[in-house]
C-alpha cells in the first residue's frame, strides 16, 4: 500500500496534528499515522469523514494513479 503524502499535506496545510484530526474523526492518533505511512486501508466510512474535515473529495485525498 502506498503511502497517503495527500492526507499528511492537507493536515500540514490546515495546521492540524495527528492527534487533532485523530479526535475530529473519532480514531486514535495512531491510526492516523498508519493511514499516513501506508500501513492500514481505512473504510469509506473513515475516508469520508476525514475528507469532511478537509472540505475534500475522495478523489482528492485517496485515489491512487
Amino acid at each position: 500500500m502506498a503511502k497517503n503524502l495527500r492526507l499528511k499535506a492537507a493536515r500540514a496545510k490546515k495546521d492540524l496534528s495527528q492527534q487533532q484530526l485523530a479526535d475530529a474523526v473519532n480514531v486514535t492518533r495512531q491510526t492516523i499515522s498508519a493511514i499516513e505511512r501506508g500501513d492500514y486501508n481505512p473504510t469509506i466510512n473513515l475516508c469520508r469523514e476525514i475528507c469532511r474535515e478537509f472540505d475534500l473529495t475522495l478523489n482528492d485525498l485517496f485515489w491512487e494513479e
